[in-house]
């Protein structure tokens, strides 16, 4: 347990002191935060009621999915994690602790948009904390499965961006933070189950916000539930210790699988 709690002081405090990492985890999200703030609440009526979770699922979305894949195969290529294995580390260890890390970054920013958004932007607060507590959670650990499976199946740093890349934009761009899903063509919004963020903002605006949803809300709970737990039991399986290891036990296209749960949410919502 000491050295799990050692790992993870080291983990968190790379995450303040490297700089590529002190900008996806902060800098990143809190400019982008400060900037829908100050302009999309004023050209876009309605949108400080979203205000708060769409930034949450930001976030979350910019510091599991740009922030961290990326390290886990440098360190992978660099041989740390074959020194990992020498030494006894199991592999659930090396996954859960940059996940953890990036995920209590994560809640921290988190915490910030929902204590500042109402008395800078006029965000509209939750009207049930609870839900509204434990849908961030939830969010915050299904992108970070997801961010540790790309950063496992990745051969490269460029991959990861390609990776990264084809979930967060379509996540922007229809998946509920820009635009209302309602607002989407009736044939898109089904289409949008297969995003993450789709179903964290509807569950974000259906119980912790009391708003009228597209989406079954349970559904969408369930969803993010069974994601998260596909998306990391596959990393696990599919982790490699050395990226100059020719055998594996899983062929990295298995990570497909980690769609499963969305696309049966096309039929379920």
């Amino acid at each position: 347990m000491t050295a799990f709690l050692n790992h993870f002081v080291f983990e968190f405090k790379t995450g303040l002191r490297n700089s590529n990492n002190l900008l996806m985890n902060y800098l990143f999200p809190l400019g982008f935060y400060a900037m829908m703030g100050l302009i999309m609440t004023r050209i876009f009526p309605g949108f400080d009621q979203v205000l708060i979770p769409a930034m949450i699922v930001f976030v979350a979305m910019a510091s599991s999915l740009l922030g961290l894949p990326t390290p886990l195969v440098e360190m992978r290529e660099a041989g740390v994690f074959r020194s990992y294995k020498i030494n006894g580390v199991p592999a659930i260890s090396i996954l859960i602790i940059p996940v953890l890390s990036t995920i209590f970054h994560t809640l921290i920013v988190s915490a910030i948009i929902f204590l500042t958004a109402g008395p800078l932007f006029g965000g509209a607060a939750p009207v049930k904390t609870l839900p509204f507590v434990l849908i961030t959670l939830l969010v915050a650990f299904n992108f970070g499965a997801i961010g540790a499976l790309i950063g496992v199946i990745s051969a490269n740093s460029r991959a990861t961006v390609l990776w990264s890349q084809l979930i967060f934009l379509p996540s922007m761009l229809i998946g509920g933070l820009m635009i209302p899903i309602s607002m989407l063509p009736p044939a898109v919004q089904p289409l949008t189950a297969l995003l993450p963020s789709s179903h964290a903002m509807q569950a974000f605006l259906g119980l912790a916000y009391g708003q009228p949803t597209v989406f079954n809300t349970t559904v969408s709970i369930g969803v993010l539930i069974t994601g998260l737990l596909v998306s990391f039991g596959l990393a696990i399986y599919l982790f490699n210790w050395d990226s100059k290891n020719n055998t594996r036990r899983g062929n990295p296209l298995l990570a497909l699988l980690a769609l499963l749960p969305y696309i049966a949410g096309i039929f379920l919502v």
